[in-house]
């Protein structure tokens, strides 16, 4: 227990300490290159003195991650069988979408990046094949954990859809969110701590004989999730408002991937309704605002809005929050939410 715990404090560690090391110099090189964010038009006023702000700080995030994982892996490998190459494979291809709209829209100048299809090949191959992964997996299967109800429910066929089409949404809802300084950083630190805990509590039961999980596997994902915190801890650095970097795609699509991995290698995706729920909302406002601006166009002959803007963030700015009490009570709901989950798990007979 206490070596399991010591690795991932050095995981965390060692991916904050590369982040906070080598970002002045990635900050430096970005703006050299002149990689700036172009900033939406029918955005905030506020955020138009944002304008030019060095992005693709992903890129940090993402070599602080790998380096962090493969330093602190378990000693025990697991061949085809590790836990690490779906989590390696769901996170970085999702980070590679990201950073090809990226690239695009930065260095080829095509404001609107990928097309919309391009989007969805990328986002649909990385979702199935994980998808595919963890239905032949002998240690996940087709079977999720319904937590507070403590059962387990075989999905069957129809977990490889489901999985997948999680993937895209998680994926895209950590897209839509990172919309603040500092706010996905933030919440993903919060958020990556409970999956850590999380996985390392189904480890510990496995090594007391109360699981047929393989401990190390479990081991690696809580490595693995402490290693995302650093990076987001060390990436705050220099995230937090007034931002003197910001993500892009490259970053928020990493971190949906992880995050998505996480909950499903773990059997929990239920929890990312707790855990992610605040990336949940991002998605859900919008496609609640698309829709009441349909109908009510419909229904009164021209068209209203339910939120002032969307993503709901957005909304408590122009009601009046600050951004950075938005970011503040984002993380504070993620880790009341995050605690509700652990709570939710830690009585289960999975454990």
């Amino acid at each position: 227990m206490e070596k399991d715990m010591l690795r991932m404090l050095i995981a965390m560690v060692f991916a904050a300490l590369v982040v906070l090391v080598t970002g002045p110099k990635w900050i430096a090189w970005l703006r050299k290159l002149k990689f700036g964010q172009t900033i939406y038009e029918l955005g905030p006023q506020s955020h138009k003195q944002k304008q030019g702000t060095p992005t693709m700080g992903g890129i940090m995030t993402t070599i602080a991650l790998t380096a962090a994982v493969l330093v602190c892996h378990p000693a025990q490998w697991n061949g085809a069988q590790d836990f690490l190459w779906p989590m390696l494979f769901v996170t970085l291809g999702s980070m590679a979408v990201g950073f090809a709209d990226d690239w695009i829209k930065v260095v080829k100048k095509r404001s609107l990046g990928l097309t919309p299809w391009q989007k969805i090949f990328g986002q649909v191959f990385v979702a199935v094949a994980f998808a595919v992964y963890c239905y032949l997996h002998p240690m996940v299967g087709s079977k999720v954990w319904v937590p507070f109800v403590n059962i387990e429910w075989d999905l069957g066929i129809f977990y490889i859809p489901l999985c997948a089409l999680t993937v895209i949404f998680i994926v895209n809802s950590a897209n839509l969110q990172d919309g603040l300084d500092g706010i996905l950083s933030s919440v993903t630190a919060v958020g990556s701590l409970a999956w850590g805990v999380l996985a390392l509590m189904i480890s510990q039961a496995y090594a007391a004989g109360a699981f047929t999980l393989p401990e190390a596997n479990h081991h690696t994902l809580a490595v693995f999730a402490f290693a995302l915190v650093g990076a987001c801890i060390g990436f705050l650095r220099f995230n937090h408002y007034p931002a003197k970097v910001f993500m892009g795609d490259t970053g928020s699509m990493l971190i949906g991937g992880a995050t998505v991995g996480l909950a499903f290698l773990t059997r929990q995706p239920f929890l990312l309704l707790l855990i992610a729920f605040t990336m949940v909302a991002s998605s859900v406002s919008v496609i609640i605002q698309r829709y009441y601006y349909k109908a009510t166009r419909k229904i009164y002959g021209e068209p209203r809005r339910l939120f002032k803007m969307t993503p709901i963030h957005h909304h408590f700015e122009l009601s009046g929050m600050k951004e950075t009490k938005v970011v503040l009570m984002y993380a504070i709901v993620t880790a009341v939410l995050s605690l509700i989950a652990i709570w939710g798990v830690s009585g289960a007979k999975i454990l």
